[in-house]
Formats: structure tokens, C-alpha cells, sequence
């Protein structure tokens, strides 16, 4: 090619991609309305020792303390985010994935991914009080803290539903396939569950165990996690493929809106004060959504590190953590990003 014309060549590329709007790399996010960062990373808790996948978290708000499930390490790692130090390891795991807190009881539930054992501890010194044997592939946790019940997902299509004071299963909800992500509708009395084996979202009745709807995916699969307004009677579940968030009625399940968002997603958490959706991804973003003029839009496209797709939306301290694997050069961490005025 001749130097005037690599040089007309340069000069037009130049100018068809300064007219292009601003779209990310990561799944072709549309960065035009981008603003400021809300949130503002604080400080890095060090995992030391801590390898493999990290699932997910709750937190014991009187105690300040949060239980990281490190799933690839077979322990839960207990956190002061105080002292911003762990303070203990429960160790003997097999595949940690869910965890749940119980208030009233001051008690953990630790979901076991690889034997379906769902295990409590009580936390004065993390001693076992009682083991509850699922089929296999113990997952998702929720705790409903009206009637002290915890529910666990689990194998092949089941959510076990345990009564926290006389840790026993006193029901089992069945389903199409493995369940991932769920919320608890109270107000309505409703369960909204994904699964995605079965390419769909399933409806239960808390009060009677029973599936009472199923909403097919439409043109998306993969959802994983989810997020609920009910006041609003918004569901918010979030696709793998292609990477997006899917707005529904809680009522009917159509879908109201779509947002693209960074692949890889393993949490979504909504904040009933500010409106603000949080989903960590594990392409290595926090994406957040809010609601403007209508629609929902993203806001922030925030980096931090590949692999960190677990996290926690701790509303009462108005902090966002972060569970971050040994991966790119990063140890594994508890990252923890503060909500800005």
C-alpha cells in the first residue's frame, strides 16, 4: 500500500471510530451513561492460604462478623470487618457453597456442594450441633426469619425447607431441575427460583411447598443469579448467555426491560433505600444499575479483579464485599467497597 493511501486509511479509521458511542470490550456494554463510581474500595482483607473458587456469604450484623464459603479451599473463613481480620476457619468441608447466618439462634448453616451434607454450627466456637443429609449438591441458602425456617437448593431439583430451632427438614419443594439463585417474596408469599438446567424461573407458595408457576427464558439461558423488589413487584435475574439483566413482574413474569452487564455473574443485590442494583461479576466487574427516567440504567462498570463474581450487599453499613481468588497476581481477599454519600 502506497504512503497516501495507508495515510487516507488512518485518518478515516480515526474518524468512524470517534463517532462510535462508548462501548466496552466486556460484552459490548454501552458506557454512555456512566458516572461517577458510588462505590469506593476501603480496604483488602487478606485469605491468606485460601485457594481455589470462592462461593458465597453472609454476615452476622450484632457480631460484625462475615462467613466467606471458600468452596475450592473446603472451609469457611470467618471475617471481622471491624478489625478487618479473620478471626477463625472453620475447616472439614466438603465444597462450601451456601451459607446462612440464623440470628435467633445464633447459629451457621454451611451447605456442602460435594455430599449434599448441610451442617450446624453454633458460633461461640463454631462447634457442630447437627448434620442434615441431602441427596447431594447443596447450594443456594435463604432464611426466612418470620418462622425461623432456612431453605437450602439442592441436587437434582429440590430446596429443602429446615426448621432452624429443631433443625429438622420439615418439607421438600421439587423441581424441574437444580435450583440456583432464590428470593423470598414475604409480602406475597411467593418463592422465585432459578433454574436453569430447565431454562426457566419457578414460582412456589411458601405456605404450601408447591410449585404454582413457570415462566420459560426468552432469549437468554444461563440464569443464575437473582434480586427482588417487591414493593415494586420487580425481579431482577441475571443471564450468563448473553450477559444481561432481565427485568419481570413478579405477578406475570414478563419482562419489562433488559440491561447488558459484565459476563460471568454469580451475585445481584438490590438496596430497597437507594434503588441501586449490585452484581459482581466474575469477568472482573461490579456493574450498578439504577433507575432514570423510567428505565433502568447502568451507571457503574467498576474493575477489580477476574474471578471475583461472589459478593455481599450489607445495607445497614451501606458496604459491598467482595470475595477475591488467588488469580491475575491478586491473593485471595475480602474486598470491601463503601457506598459513597
Amino acid at each position: 500500500m502506497k504512503d497516501g493511501n495507508l495515510l487516507h486509511t488512518l485518518i478515516l479509521f480515526c474518524l468512524v471510530t470517534a463517532c462510535l458511542p462508548a462501548i466496552s470490550c466486556n460484552n459490548n456494554i454501552d458506557t454512555n451513561s456512566l458516572e461517577n463510581d458510588i462505590l469506593v474500595l476501603t480496604t483488602k482483607i487478606p485469605l491468606a492460604g485460601v485457594n481455589g473458587r470462592i462461593d458465597h456469604l453472609t454476615y452476622d450484623s450484632v457480631h460484625h462478623l462475615v462467613f466467606v464459603a471458600a468452596l475450592g479451599n473446603n472451609t469457611v473463613e470467618v471475617v471481622n470487618t471491624i478489625t478487618n481480620q479473620r478471626v477463625h476457619t472453620i475447616t472439614g468441608l466438603h465444597g462450601p457453597q451456601g451459607v446462612c447466618y440464623i440470628p435467633s439462634v445464633n447459629r451457621l448453616v454451611v451447605a456442602n456442594g460435594d455430599n449434599g451434607d448441610c451442617v450446624f454450627y453454633e458460633c461461640i466456637n463454631y462447634s457442630v450441633i447437627k448434620h442434615i443429609q441431602l441427596s447431594g449438591d447443596a447450594d443456594n441458602t435463604r432464611f426466612d426469619a418470620a418462622n425461623n425456617i432456612v431453605f437450602v437448593g439442592y441436587g437434582d431439583g429440590g430446596i429443602s425447607v429446615i426448621d432452624v430451632v429443631k433443625m429438622e427438614q420439615v418439607a421438600t419443594i421439587q423441581l424441574d431441575g437444580h435450583p440456583e439463585s432464590f428470593q423470598l417474596d414475604e409480602v406475597n408469599n411467593k418463592l422465585f427460583i432459578n433454574v436453569p438446567d430447565a431454562h426457566e424461573i419457578q414460582v412456589a407458595s411458601l405456605k404450601t411447598h408447591q410449585v404454582i408457576g413457570t415462566w420459560k427464558n426468552d432469549g437468554a439461558s444461563a440464569n443464575f443469579p437473582m434480586a427482588l423488589d417487591a414493593n415494586n413487584k420487580r425481579l431482577f435475574v441475571v443471564y450468563r448467555h448473553p450477559a444481561s439483566i432481565k427485568v419481570l413482574n413478579t405477578e406475570t413474569g414478563q419482562v419489562i426491560q433488559s440491561i447488558r452487564c459484565s459476563g460471568d455473574a454469580d451475585d445481584i443485590f438490590y438496596d430497597n433505600l437507594s434503588g441501586l442494583l449490585f452484581v459482581s461479576c466474575g469477568d472482573g466487574f461490579i456493574d450498578a444499575v439504577k433507575m432514570s427516567g423510567g428505565d433502568y440504567k447502568l451507571i457503574n462498570h467498576i474493575k477489580n479483579s477476574s474471578g471475583a463474581r461472589t459478593s455481599l450487599w450489607i445495607p445497614s453499613e451501606k458496604k459491598l464485599l467482595l470475595a477475591v481468588p488467588v488469580r491475575g497476581g491478586n491473593d485471595a481477599a475480602l474486598w470491601v467497597y463503601k457506598l459513597k454519600p
